[in-house]
């Protein structure tokens, strides 16, 4: 999540038949988000998802299949004309001003805390689950938007499960964990106050299908197997995007 600015204007859905398809990391953070986003647009290889009033980084990015230059500029004038940040991710750094990096692999669980407990939630528990999350990323003001955002989008979704963390009863963590349907799960969506919540909030996810892929910010300690990074990058200074999930 990251800190996006106020994002007005018209909408415009377009859809191309792709010349290329994003790399499978990309194609699973896609797959992941596009559900929980409110527009997807296909352009030359590259798949943009548009979610305005939300401030998830992923949800207002668009994913380049590659680092070929020429698509850059007219990603850059669609992001403007929606009025958002050019955000980009892609598999490739590209020589622009980085705002992030994410591990995206399998998870294997590890020895956790003892001290720190995670559990299944209620959906009526969104707003505080939503609480946590947007506190761990450094943006508690965003926490009533994204809680709303995401309630109309999981009702009729049986897909997703909340995970909190908890120590000492006080809530330290967030997941969200999705079923696959190969089986297994997936959980790109997560934030702890503690890094010493990432292993029991991880290993609770893992518990409920098994095989679990997970995106791992910089910040945190554990490692993830088949690992590859996804970079995020701004294109132009229209705005920084601030710390956020």
């Amino acid at each position: 999540m990251r800190r996006l600015p106020n994002m007005g204007g018209g909408l415009c859905l377009l859809r191309y038949a792709p010349s290329m398809s994003l790399p499978p990391a990309l194609t699973e953070l896609v797959t992941y988000f596009e559900p929980l986003s409110t527009v997807r647009r296909d352009f030359r290889g590259a798949v943009t998802l548009h979610t305005p009033g939300v401030n998830v980084l992923a949800l207002n990015a668009t994913y380049l299949p590659d680092a070929a230059p020429d698509r850059l500029p007219l990603v850059l004038a669609w992001h403007h004309a929606q009025e958002m940040p050019a955000l980009v991710a892609g598999t490739v750094p590209l020589p622009r001003q980085a705002v992030g990096t994410l591990r995206v692999g399998t998870y294997h669980p590890v020895l956790g805390s003892g001290a720190i407990v995670a559990e299944q939630v209620s959906r009526l528990s969104l707003p505080a689950w939503a609480a946590v999350l947007a506190e761990a990323h450094g943006t508690p003001e965003w926490a009533a938007p994204l809680a709303r955002h995401l309630a109309a989008r999981l009702e009729a979704d049986p897909a997703w499960t909340l995970l909190t963390a908890y120590a000492g009863g006080e809530a330290v963590g967030a997941l969200l964990w999705r079923a696959e349907a190969a089986g297994g799960g997936a959980a790109h969506l997560w934030g702890t106050l503690d890094p010493v919540a990432d292993a029991p909030l991880l290993n609770a996810a893992h518990e409920l299908g098994g095989n679990l892929r997970v995106s791992l910010p910089d910040t945190s300690p554990l490692s993830v197997a088949d690992e590859v990074n996804v970079f995020f990058h701004l294109l132009d200074p229209l705005e920084k995007p601030e710390q956020a999930t």
